[in-house]
């Protein structure tokens, strides 16, 4: 914002031009002086002109000048103040002239900045939503993913408890085996028919355990297709939390703009609240999109196997 200037210093600067010869416009004291506004300098020059005319009639008024000189002063003076009128008048139409077009340019850039501001708003509400739709369907892949992880944990228990079957199956034959050997030749009808229910027992184990080996496969695959769903859940989420840093700086770059521009109206000061309200939600909408879980918590669900692809997600 520019500094406020004094009479003095107008008066000094316009008596400095004075004295090289120059004639005091606003450019030139504005330049000399490194601020003002326009409609100040010309007021404040326009009272130095009106005490110039009274400090040259004191000078007049001496008695060591003579009256021819003071004569003299005093029709130059008139041509002066007659020139300085008519080039004021100039200058001032130029100043207005100069302030008006300044003024609808600053309208125009106004309204582009409104335009930007507005497009930036909703760009950053859109990206807002889309976050909220990614953290959405995260976490229902995330429930799918633990529910699968659930069923994967119960038929590995059924296969173990399977396979305990049929380790007992295999002892229970081993003990049968054992047991007859020594009546083999009294009782070997009774052992053929115990070896054949064994052996049946033992192969619908296995069987059953293969079934139940091919349904784990399948689980498996079908959790490693949820975790490539889960991993494009989250690249999404990536990609809206860039959005939003995106037009976060963007917003805060309109916002530095906006605070750099001299004499913008009160609304544009509410559009710079509101960006950098929206900027904060965008930093809360990244919080929440970097607590995604991690595979730590798919291992310790999913038991003993890793599902591929979950590493990228811590």
């Amino acid at each position: 914002m520019a500094r406020g200037i004094t009479q003095e210093q107008v008066n000094a600067a316009a008596d400095a031009l004075v004295t090289a010869g120059e004639r005091p416009t606003v450019e030139k004291i504005r330049a000399q002086l490194g601020t003002g506004s326009p409609n100040t300098v010309i007021r404040m020059l326009d009272t130095w002109r009106g005490a110039l005319a009274t400090r040259l009639s004191q000078v007049l008024a001496l008695p060591e000048v003579p009256a021819d000189v003071g004569q003299a002063f005093i029709e130059v003076w008139r041509l002066a103040m007659t020139h300085a009128t008519s080039v004021a008048n100039a200058a001032l139409a130029h100043e207005q002239n100069a302030l008006l077009a300044a003024q609808t340019s600053l309208t125009q850039e106004r309204k582009l900045w409104e335009i930007a501001i507005a497009e930036a708003r909703a760009q950053a509400q859109s990206a807002g939503q889309a976050g909220e739709i990614a953290e959405t369907r995260l976490a229902d892949v995330q429930r799918l993913v633990e529910q699968q992880a659930s069923q994967v944990a119960e038929l590995l228990q059924q296969r173990d408890g399977w396979k305990r079957r049929a380790e007992q199956l295999d002892e229970t034959f081993e003990a049968h085996k054992s047991s007859v050997a020594a009546e083999r030749d009294a009782q070997s009808l009774h052992l053929r028919i115990v070896e054949d229910r064994a052996h049946a027992e033992v192969d619908r184990a296995r069987e059953e355990t293969k079934k139940l080996q091919a349904v784990l496969r399948q689980k498996e695959r079908e959790t490693s297709a949820i975790t490539s769903q889960l991993e494009a859940a989250m690249a999404s989420a990536r990609a809206a939390e860039n959005l939003a840093t995106e037009h976060g700086a963007r917003a805060k770059t309109l916002e530095q703009q906006l605070a750099r521009m001299d004499g913008l109206p009160a609304a544009l000061l509410a559009a710079q609240h509101a960006l950098h309200a929206a900027t904060q939600r965008e930093v809360a909408l990244r919080a929440k999109l970097g607590d995604a879980p991690s595979d730590a918590k798919i291992k310790r669900a999913a038991g003993k196997r890793r599902p591929r692809g979950v590493s990228g997600l811590s």
